[in-house]
């Protein structure tokens, strides 16, 4: 039977259209600008300086604090700059610019083909391997992956899920990698397990997905039995880590909690294929899979990206912009953002671009609220979206924070299906920001 989460949801079109995609190696460019804040936490801190050259695999960024990440060069060259450069949102963030040059690779990182199967390292030394390496969370949040694996004093993980939902329409990336590297990805969870001292894992695939099913049941059926394939019905946010241990293990994570107080650590598939490669390869995260679709394009395309390649290299490498795109979004289109600044570069988590039409982006005329209650059906929190946007526009701080607006994920189901247009998670978002502000800003207990 198949599962999925007992609260909310909605059914967008999945929109795979780029899922028969195999992945390609994306060209190198003549000039790559790596990010220091590809991770939440401190920004790394530069370790080069004009002039320098730098190969690939090279340590550029050093982590800033605990929850941080090393930044490492994605291409041989020289270091042109370290300064102030402009994000996708045009926000200035300070970059190492690389002019590149050849593609001399750092020689401790192993370049074969050869699937590594046996795990020699203990799990202090996975971690600091994993921490070493600059290994953050692919889903979107770029978490660093060391600090997950590490949970606090009191707190213990009993399961490890793998998150091949991929529940947003369009994403093929994922998918691609449980399709054409799926023992990778199922000893990247093996990995993760023997650091955490978990003897039982899980891997939850949507049910759009039958050929990546087949492919990690074949080998947890003969190989890594300590690993279930869990198959989803398709609902979004069904990615969503809270959602994801829900539909799998029935435990419901508490307000304002975290994954692990119901014993669960959740990673994405990439990052389970990026541990893989630098516990067994040494080969640090300087890139991804990245899919690159929209009904507008000529083609489809899912590209193995160096962090550090410019959007608009990207797209003049498809062919550039076609005049019917009107919208171009950094990830998906339910949780995706907008981008503005087309030189921006990608960085670790960057998952996708996805090319929107007018149409297809064109938001109608806001109506009155009917009170239908499509959005409380809908809210995959629980949440009483209707009422939220209320005190979010009146700015009723107080109110917004006992009807728990700081538990929203964020994920567009009540404005999905809001008969009246009403686009309650803009004002959401803000009164959200606001409440979490003063709630930082409380002197702690």
């Amino acid at each position: 039977m198949r599962r999925t989460f007992s609260m909310g949801g909605v059914h967008p079109r999945d929109c795979k259209i780029s899922a028969d995609s195999a992945i390609e190696i994306f060209p190198l460019p003549q000039r790559m600008y790596i990010s220091m804040s590809q991770h939440l936490g401190a920004p790394a801190k530069p370790l080069v300086q004009k002039g320098d050259k730098v190969r690939v695999g090279q340590m550029i960024g050093a982590s800033a604090g605990f929850i941080s990440a090393n930044i490492h060069s994605s291409v041989s060259g020289t270091v042109a700059a370290v300064e102030p450069y402009a994000d996708l949102a045009g926000n200035p963030v300070m970059h190492v610019v690389i002019d590149v040059e050849g593609d001399e690779w750092e020689e401790n990182i192993d370049r074969t083909p050869d699937i590594v199967r046996e795990i020699t390292l203990g799990p202090a030394e996975i971690i600091k391997r994993i921490a070493d390496c600059g290994i953050v969370g692919m889903g979107g949040a770029s978490f660093p992956t060391h600090v997950k694996l590490s949970p606090p004093p009191g707190k213990k993980a009993e399961f490890l899920i793998i998150n091949g939902a991929e529940c947003e329409p369009y994403l093929t990336s994922d998918y691609r990698l449980m399709v054409e590297h799926p023992e990778e990805v199922l000893l990247g969870a093996r990995i993760m397990m023997k650091a955490l001292g978990v003897t039982k894992g899980y891997i939850g695939i949507e049910d759009n997905k039958p050929a990546a099913i087949e492919a990690m049941r074949r080998l947890t059926a003969s190989s890594y039995t300590e690993i279930e394939v869990v198959p989803l019905k398709k609902k979004y946010p069904q990615g969503g880590e809270k959602q994801l241990i829900d539909a799998v293990t029935g435990r419901k994570v508490p307000s304002m909690g975290l994954p692990i107080d119901t014993g669960v650590v959740v990673q994405n598939v990439g990052t389970s294929y990026a541990v893989y490669e630098a516990v067994q390869k040494n080969k640090p995260l300087f890139e991804g899979v990245m899919t690159i679709t929209g009904q507008c394009l000529g083609g489809q395309h899912n590209f193995l990206v160096r962090t550090g390649t410019t959007f608009d290299r990207i797209l003049e490498y498809v062919g550039g912009v076609p005049q019917t795109a009107a919208k171009i979004i950094s990830g998906g289109p339910m949780m995706g953002k907008a981008v503005s600044n087309l030189s921006a570069a990608t960085v670790k988590s960057s998952s996708s671009l996805l090319l929107l039409t007018e149409e297809q982006t064109r938001r109608r005329a806001e109506g009155e609220c009917i009170r239908c209650g499509k959005c409380v059906e809908a809210c995959p929190m629980g949440l009483e979206p209707y009422l939220l946007n209320k005190l979010s526009r009146a700015g009723r701080m107080e109110e917004l924070e006992e009807h728990k607006v700081y538990d929203c994920i964020e994920c567009g189901c009540c404005m999905f299906t809001c008969p009246a247009y009403i686009p309650l998670l803009d004002y959401i978002r803000t009164g959200k920001a606001d409440v979490m502000r003063i709630m930082r800003s409380r002197p702690k207990k």
